[in-house]
């Protein structure tokens, strides 16, 4: 448990450093490479994990195939492990947390989608939840790092465009004063919604490179952690398809 203490309380300190930037692995080998390359914290992508154990997004892969995949990559790797949990496979919060740090981990990502009844989850309940997460990583001893992420932006939210950033903020502030120690607007990465969410909000914000915001430019907003989901996995299918097509002529 020491080493998971200090692996927690490393990965919290360098979300209030220079930005923590995240390239997701899914596997040992893209873990050791992330390692290799010189990043601190190794993060799962939840899509990644699931399709190369056959399954899809969203919760359809069983939660012990995910946490052994998790466990699996902990193992190979010296960092601090950060896991996309989803939202969390409908476990009790003692139960999820215990889990995670069987499988090594000292971080997650926690969404606030309804996989099951669709849409999102009661902001009020989720926070509940998220308090119930924090309450049961501090009876473990271990601080778990908890990305709340908000998935108001995403079209399946079901919440009207003029109302996503407001609901983002009331979210954020939600879950940051429920425990979160950071929170992640999915699919909301604009210049003007992640300079309001940072100022309202006053904790931590995971944002993503777009076409119009690069690494420095998010840097310069205040962004704290940046991760890069399933792209690099679905970045090596591509490169694989260009070279099959070459094979083919």
């Amino acid at each position: 448990m020491s080493d998971l203490k200090a692996h927690a309380d490393l990965l919290r300190e360098l979300h209030h450093e220079e930005m923590l930037v995240l390239p997701n692995a899914w596997d040992e080998p893209s873990a050791e490479l992330v390692v290799e390359m010189g990043f601190p914290v190794v993060a799962t992508s939840s899509a990644a994990v699931a399709e190369t154990l056959g399954h899809g997004d969203g919760e359809s892969a069983p939660w012990q195939e995910m946490f052994a995949a998790a466990a699996r990559i902990a193992a190979a790797v010296p960092v601090p492990v950060t896991v996309d949990a989803e939202a969390g496979y409908g476990l009790a919060p003692d139960e999820f947390v215990a889990r995670l740090l069987e499988a090594g981990a000292t971080g997650c990502n926690l969404e606030d989608t309804d996989h099951r009844a669709g849409g999102l989850v009661d902001a009020a309940a989720q926070a509940d939840r998220l308090a119930g997460v924090r309450a049961a990583a501090d009876a473990a001893g271990v601080p778990i790092v908890v990305n709340a992420r908000i998935d108001v932006f995403l079209p399946s939210s079901g919440v009207p465009e003029q109302d996503r950033l407001d609901e983002a903020v009331r979210r954020g502030r939600l879950y940051r004063d429920a425990g979160a120690d950071c929170v992640y607007p999915i699919g909301g990465s604009t210049t003007h919604n992640l300079t309001r969410l940072i100022a309202e909000v006053q904790a931590p914000v995971n944002g993503n490179t777009t076409d119009s915001l690069d690494l420095d430019a998010l840097r310069s907003l205040g962004v704290a952690r940046v991760s890069y989901g399933p792209r690099f996995y679905r970045g090596g299918f591509a490169g694989m398809r260009g070279a099959l097509e070459k094979l083919a002529r």
